[in-house]
């Protein structure tokens, strides 16, 4: 609906006029006949303020705007979106078929080829950057495997967890438990039991290894992300990896079997010698993907998860550069399309372009090294703290600083030991940077730096109370 800028204006003139004849205790003025699109109305006797009103409502009438939560709502019922099936831009996704990865599925295939003999398969160790595709190899062969033993005799049960997702050993022990059946309610077997808190690490293990036992389970257990548990290990002093490599030899049915996948092809250095030799029974290696097999894993994608010429090349090649380029890393390239393709359909195009892209690559920058940021327990957003409050900083400055810090906010500070040993683990996560200086006859020491901007710091721990006074 259309008002005439001439209603505006009459109105204008009125108003100022009932204003003067108000203040100087007259009646309010009588408004004469206007016209509203065309359409005759009759406003009598009625004062600046229902004047206001009335024209107000008819602006708000007349407006062609649409509600910005009806048009994004009316637009996905309308089938109007970029995206016709996200779960394919997640990396979790399993494709029919895993591009580029031949050699490594058939090398994993042949390590557990013993359960089709029903027999005990190797332990194995599978290395690999992230986004190398690890996981989504692995939980294939294993799921196909499942579908040829699930109607036969010798039953097996698959059992995953992430290390990296649990933070304490008796959770990463208890996520096993429930997925061998134990139960977080009391039964008449107590064995068959497992609470979420109160028992010691040794009795889970052995509850573990009773349900296998009595249930003749051939378990196969897949640590992802098996270094974040060797971190675990070393904090608290259990030998849980031991005990779960060397299962078999306490087991007198049923049988368990680790697949450990890792990011860090260095873990095993942290690990007890007892313990390399039985998980590393076999080993498989995962390289990065090039750029070209990354742009054929995404145009893969691509044609699933969206319509035809919605993604330019311009897009596609960008994407693929940025991932491969970086890391080679296909998870990567995947979150860049999605979020690209997210922002692209929040702001009504048609199409995915390079800026997209590039606005995704500053979104997710940003948003990993926040989450990274908040995921820190305190003693290592101490320790970042430390570093933050100079260019360049050593190891022994770093201690100093830090003790500081923690006399500051009445906190008991941890041994110059622990902290190298944290001070890796933060650099492992690219937060801090840290490079080895040559001191002549004083030997060598090692600085360090942050890598993110002392603002995203500040701006990320600002909510924390006992920080508060020293950022």
């Amino acid at each position: 609906m259309r008002i005439h800028i001439h209603i505006i204006f009459h109105f204008i003139i009125q108003s100022n006029l009932s204003l003067e004849m108000k203040v100087s205790g007259s009646d309010p003025i009588d408004l004469r006949r206007v016209n509203k699109n065309d359409q005759s109305c009759e406003v009598f006797q009625k004062d600046q303020l229902n004047c206001c009103f009335e024209i107000i409502n008819d602006l708000n009438m007349s407006t062609t705007t649409i509600d910005p939560i009806d048009r994004l709502l009316d637009a996905a019922q309308n089938g109007k979106t970029l995206i016709k099936n996200r779960d394919v831009l997640h990396f979790t996704f399993m494709p029919n078929q895993i591009l580029h990865r031949d050699p490594e599925q058939e090398k994993i295939t042949q390590s557990l080829l013993p359960i089709l003999m029903e027999s005990r398969p190797s332990n194995l160790l599978v290395y690999g950057k992230p986004g190398t595709g690890k996981t989504l190899v692995i939980k294939k062969v294993l799921s196909k495997i499942q579908k040829r033993v699930e109607e036969g005799s010798f039953p097996i049960k698959l059992v995953y967890t992430n290390a990296k997702q649990e933070t304490t050993l008796y959770g990463l022990l208890v996520s096993f438990g429930r997925q061998l059946g134990l139960g977080s309610q009391k039964t008449t077997d107590e064995k068959m039991w497992l609470p979420s808190t109160g028992l010691s690490i040794s009795e889970v293990f052995n509850r573990i290894l009773y349900v296998i036992e009595k249930n003749e389970t051939n378990a196969v257990f897949v640590i992802d992300e098996i270094d974040y548990l060797a971190e675990l290990i070393q904090k608290t002093g259990k030998d849980v990896l031991y005990q779960i490599t060397r299962a078999n030899e306490r087991l007198t049915t049923g049988s368990l079997t680790l697949i450990g996948v890792s990011n860090d092809l260095t873990f095993k250095e942290r690990l007890d010698p007892r313990v390399i030799s039985s998980l590393s029974e076999e080993e498989v290696v995962f390289t990065n993907y090039n750029l070209p097999q990354i742009r054929e894993i995404l145009d893969a994608r691509i044609a699933v998860a969206f319509e035809e010429d919605v993604v330019t090349d311009s897009a596609l090649n960008l994407c693929s550069a940025m991932a491969g380029r970086e890391s080679g890393d296909a998870r990567r390239a995947l979150d860049l399309l999605r979020v690209a393709a997210e922002i692209a359909e929040r702001s009504q195009m048609s199409t995915v372009t390079e800026e997209h892209i590039r606005m995704a690559a500053e979104k997710i920058e940003e948003n990993k090294e926040v989450i990274a940021l908040r995921s820190y327990p305190l003693h290592e957003k101490l320790l970042i703290l430390a570093i933050m409050k100079s260019s360049e900083i050593s190891t022994g400055e770093v201690y100093s600083t830090y003790k500081s810090l923690c006399k500051d906010i009445r906190q008991k500070e941890l041994t110059q030991r622990r902290v190298t040993q944290m001070l890796s683990e933060i650099e492992m996560s690219g937060i801090i940077a840290g490079r080895i200086v040559h001191q002549g006859t004083h030997g060598n020491t090692k600085k360090f730096r942050i890598t993110v901007s002392p603002d995203m710091v500040k701006t990320t721990f600002k909510d924390e109370m006992l920080l508060e006074d020293i950022l």
